[in-house]
């Protein structure tokens, strides 16, 4: 709700004419604001008597959605909403002195579900949508659209090549070149049809399952190996091993590396819109909860959404294969390893003696021995680790560093000049990518670090050396 004291009318004023937390409260406020010419009085006047007699103002110029979005809501019976639990469970907070308030109602809320079983929130944690970005909720058959994420699949790729540094460090322009010349960035951006590439997801049968996904697949094949807007990144590094990993096959020492950030594209987002939605008309939760509605997993829609989650994975997966396939063989490199993880989906696992589906919102799969990726920004180091199995943290870690500003905050507050400082004074050269995504914009990674030393242990260190991002100022899609 908007308690803004730059409106004429703020929440409190509204629910002392009667308007209850909703889609029409919304509109109220907006109604309200978009006509504060009219002036205080007259808009309080109005506004309850709306309340009063919507039918009356269907077709009034000024009210008539508000009055639409009434009737509509009169018309849903109170047993219609699935209650919530009056108190929800304790969760594990890790970090909690530099996580927003914002994120820790979220994640209360999301406790609150009578299908939640257990719940997270870990150290690079702040507000989104539903369940907080950082925010990890098993529950119990059932899985939630937004629980998962727009971007269905994004996930972190990282290829070690059998590069030293220091050919790096006199060979640069090469580099930078390619980088260019393999990765597309943008939302909406894609390939034209003699510019695609191939690969067996695009044969899956599950792009057949109904001809809403069938519609997807040929924006799907364009935007193969394309990796978006917002802070998706593809960037090379030097990884440092202090010590051999076996299981990697990697000796000690320092690599060139290169590490991607992406998802699912306009086929994740576009088939998180459908779901959640129809979730949304399926479960009827509270106002504050509409956002976490969830599909049981024993119904046709929930069996349907999870098929298609699978699917933008798997394409996701196959995105980032793209993308370091191409940049392989135009470097003419071995990759000695490759390692990937990915968040913003949900995982049949066990739990304390029980099945569950974890939802992993902006978080890390960190099971007993997983190896995953940790990114810091364009100046901060990243790091390899390998998950320790934590029960409290249902086997998760952080996926990043987590903003500490709004998009909007960061543009307005942070100069051009003084990120070019910052990624001078690191030496990062960059290809793309505004204010917003500025490293100032992101939590101290090493504080981020510091507050999960329970959940993973760390194997190798990345540091940035030359990044390319979207630079058309798009979102993710």
């Amino acid at each position: 709700m908007n308690t803004s004291t730059n409106y004429l009318i703020n929440s409190e004023e509204l629910m002392s004419l009667g308007y209850t937390p909703g889609r029409a409260f919304g509109i109220a406020l907006r109604v309200a604001h978009k006509h504060e010419h009219l002036g205080k009085e007259v808009l309080l006047a109005q506004l309850a008597d709306v309340l009063a007699t919507p039918e009356a103002y269907l077709t009034d110029a000024v009210c008539s959605k508000l009055a639409a979005a009434l009737i509509d809501e009169a018309s849903i019976p109170e047993d219609a909403y699935i209650p919530l639990r009056d108190a929800g469970a304790d969760y594990a907070i890790y970090g909690e002195s530099h996580i927003e308030a914002g994120a820790r109602t979220q994640m209360a809320v999301a406790m609150q579900l009578p299908v939640t079983v257990a719940g997270a929130l870990m150290p690079d944690a702040h507000q989104g949508y539903g369940l907080p970005i950082g925010g990890v909720l098993a529950v119990e058959n059932a899985v939630i659209p937004y629980g998962v994420g727009v971007d269905i699949g994004c996930r972190m790729a990282l290829s070690i090549y059998d590069i030293p540094k220091a050919f790096f460090e006199t060979n640069q322009a090469q580099f930078k070149r390619e980088l260019i010349a393999q990765t597309r960035f943008g939302a909406g951006h894609g390939f034209k049809p003699d510019e695609r590439a191939d690969h067996a997801v695009l044969t899956d049968a599950a792009f057949g399952m109904n001809p809403f996904v069938a519609d997807l697949k040929d924006k799907a094949w364009a935007q193969l190996g394309t990796s978006g807007g917002g802070n998706h990144f593809v960037e090379f590094g030097i990884i440092e091993f202090a010590e051999g990993d076996p299981a990697l096959g990697v000796p000690a020492g320092t690599y060139v590396a290169l590490l991607s950030h992406s998802g699912s594209r306009g086929l994740g987002a576009t088939l998180a819109g459908h779901y959640t939605k129809l979730a949304k008309e399926l479960c009827r939760l509270p106002y504050e909860a509409q956002n976490l509605a969830y599909l049981g997993l024993d119904s046709e829609a929930g069996q349907e959404y999870w098929q298609a989650m699978t699917l933008a994975g798997d394409y996701a997966s196959a995105n980032h294969e793209v993308i370091h396939r191409k940049m392989a063989a135009a470097l003419g490199a071995e990759v000695l390893a490759k390692v990937e993880n990915h968040h913003n989906f949900a995982w049949k696992e066990q739990w304390n003696g029980q099945e569950v589906i974890v939802h992993r919102k902006g978080a890390t799969p960190a099971g007993k021995d997983v190896l995953g990726i940790i990114p810091g920004s364009m100046t901060a180091p990243g790091f390899l680790v390998r998950g320790k199995g934590e029960t409290a943290s249902i086997n998760s870690a952080s996926h990043g560093a987590g903003r500490q500003m709004s998009r909007t905050q960061a543009i307005k507050t942070i100069s051009h000049e003084t990120m070019r400082a910052q990624l001078k004074q690191h030496g990062v050269t960059l290809v793309g990518a505004g204010l917003d995504e500025a490293p100032m914009a992101y939590k101290d990674i090493h504080t981020v670090m510091a507050a999960q030393t329970d959940l993973v242990a760390v194997l190798a260190t990345f540091t940035p050396r030359l990044v390319r991002m979207a630079d058309d100022g798009s979102r993710e899609d």
